[in-house]
């Protein structure tokens, strides 16, 4: 993959999303950060990025983000329980989050960043903003988006936060695009937001466990943030990874180096 190749990065501040960035420019590629905050962006890229602002929750801004970009990796999404992250019209104070807890529906019809509108609507939007001739779409999804009914994924799913994965995944796989949907588990490391790029491309993670692959939404476990970021970057140099969708934990000694050529073959079927 040559320095011709345009990498957009939705969510690019995020806390995974940062990490996607600074790998993406380790290996010198070039990148298109997609953001809703120009400063924030500048701040923590330091003019080596372009930066494009704009909201995948507004499809009217997306066409200036995808234009001429040959691979899109979604690392944007929000909480899957009420928080501040949700952008309520008004924050709730102390007393209004109870009734929000006890009516999930309420809580999402007065949120503007729900799990419906951010992994759901947004990521829609993005595949149709995405050009034909794309190379790859990486989406990075959730563990137990098909075992919603068991535990502990039925809590994790209380306000829709799986379901409207699912549903940008299904976007994907039906849209005719070349995919990769990464499941992660509960995260870890990070996130590194009030850091430079620098201290971004020499994080290392803490787990010190090794990197696990599996298929069919099987695996549990934690999984660190710096490794989601590498798995996505890793994944578009590889064809056996199109069309694939696997999750990713940390599990067992970690090696020197991970193999990650050995690791998509463990699971491309």
């Amino acid at each position: 993959m040559s320095n011709d190749k345009i990498v957009l990065v939705a969510g690019a501040t995020g806390g995974v999303g940062q990490l996607v960035v600074a790998n993406l420019l380790e290996k010198g590629l070039r990148v298109r950060a997609l953001t809703r905050s120009a400063a924030k962006a500048q701040n923590m890229f330091n003019d080596k990025v372009e930066i494009v602002v704009g909201d995948i929750r507004d499809a009217a801004t997306l066409p200036k983000a995808t234009q001429d970009i040959t691979h899109i990796i979604c690392a944007s999404g929000t909480t899957a329980f009420p928080s501040e992250r949700w952008e309520f019209e008004q924050n709730p104070n102390l007393f209004e989050w109870v009734p929000i807890f006890l009516d999930p529906k309420s809580s999402i019809a007065k949120a503007k960043n729900s799990p419906e509108k951010a992994d759901a609507q947004g990521v829609i939007n993005l595949i149709a903003a995405a050009p034909q001739n794309l190379q790859r779409f990486v989406f990075i999804s959730s563990a137990g988006v098909l075992r919603k009914d068991a535990f502990p994924y039925n809590i994790l799913n209380a306000f829709g936060g799986l379901n409207a994965k699912q549903k940008g995944e299904e976007a994907l796989v039906t849209s005719g695009l070349p995919y990769t949907i990464i499941r992660p588990g509960q995260l870890i490391d990070g996130p590194y937001t009030s850091y430079d790029l620098n201290t971004l491309i020499k994080a290392k993670t803490d787990a010190k466990l090794d990197v696990v692959l599996g298929t069919g939404d099987k695996l549990s476990g934690q999984t660190s943030r710096i490794d989601i970021a590498a798995a996505c970057v890793e994944s578009i140099f590889y064809s056996n990874t199109s069309g694939l969708a696997f999750e990713i934990i940390n599990k067992g000694t970690r090696p020197p180096v991970i193999d990650w050529e050995k690791l998509f073959k463990s699971v491309d079927g």
